[in-house]
């Protein structure tokens, strides 16, 4: 019996990429879990699938996140598919990409990059601490695009640093119920978002020359430290940002 049976889990963002494998990850260990999903309807179903397949427990919930009453939607599947039962463990994984310099960024960009990145997390959180049970577990996904610089990336920066932001002030307020709050930052990891620069060889083989660990990371690389957090094991970190990026850029390698 896995480390989290009997507990429930949400993933935002959870039908595709590096969400699929963290609600793949947390049914493994016997969460029931909660699969959210803007609208590629197939993908979430392909993923509540494989969790079943696998021996699992899940059920989808849809919610366009930065759209007018997406939390109410979101919220109302999640209570309806937990039955009555509280949440364990809430992963704020759903988010969107920016790769314009700030000279190209538009108030309508970054208006929803916040939206979607920030505002979006924080008011999910605000939303789930009534279901929220005690000894239960935030965690949220942040990105090393706070910590090395990319001037491509700066409004998707902006709103990473944000959810960075949140985790230790949160820790101490839901630290008296032993909730933890924590985010975990990947790297470049192989997804559908970031196929374009995945596919290239060359732009593979710079990443993998800035990483200590000599690859690029897979989702499940992040999924396993997720769970970590998830789990008992994870009951004393809290307030924390934990890398998971194989060492991306810690100085000269060799």
């Amino acid at each position: 019996m896995g480390v989290l049976a009997g507990k429930t889990a949400l993933v935002t963002g959870g039908s595709r990429g590096i969400g699929r494998a963290v609600a793949v990850r947390l049914a493994a260990e016997g969460a029931l879990v909660a699969v959210h999903y803007g609208g590629d309807d197939a993908a979430a179903r392909e993923t509540v699938a494989r969790i079943e397949k696998e021996g699992g427990r899940a059920f989808a919930v849809r919610a366009r996140f930065g759209e007018p009453g997406a939390i109410d939607l979101l919220f109302d599947g999640l209570t309806e598919g937990l039955a009555g039962r509280g949440l364990d463990i809430l992963v704020n994984n759903a988010g969107i990409a920016s790769i314009n310099p700030i000279s190209q960024v538009t108030p309508e960009e970054f208006e929803r990059l916040l939206a979607v990145n920030v505002s979006t997390p924080f008011f999910v959180i605000q939303r789930a601490l009534p279901l929220l049970n005690d000894g239960g577990r935030v965690v949220n996904m942040g990105s090393t695009a706070t910590r090395i610089a990319v001037p491509m990336q700066i409004g998707y920066t902006v709103s990473k640093a944000a959810i960075e932001a949140m985790a230790p002030s949160l820790a101490n307020e839901l630290g008296g119920r032993g909730i933890t709050v924590n985010t975990v930052a990947p790297g470049v990891v192989r997804t559908d978002m970031t196929a374009g620069h995945t596919s290239i060889p060359e732009v593979v083989a710079a990443f993998e020359a800035i990483t200590a660990l000599g690859r690029l990371g897979e989702p499940e690389d992040v999924a396993d430290v997720v769970a970590f957090l998830a789990s008992p094991q994870g009951r004393w970190v809290t307030g924390q940002t934990v890398d998971v990026s194989g060492g991306t850029y810690l100085g000269p390698i060799g």
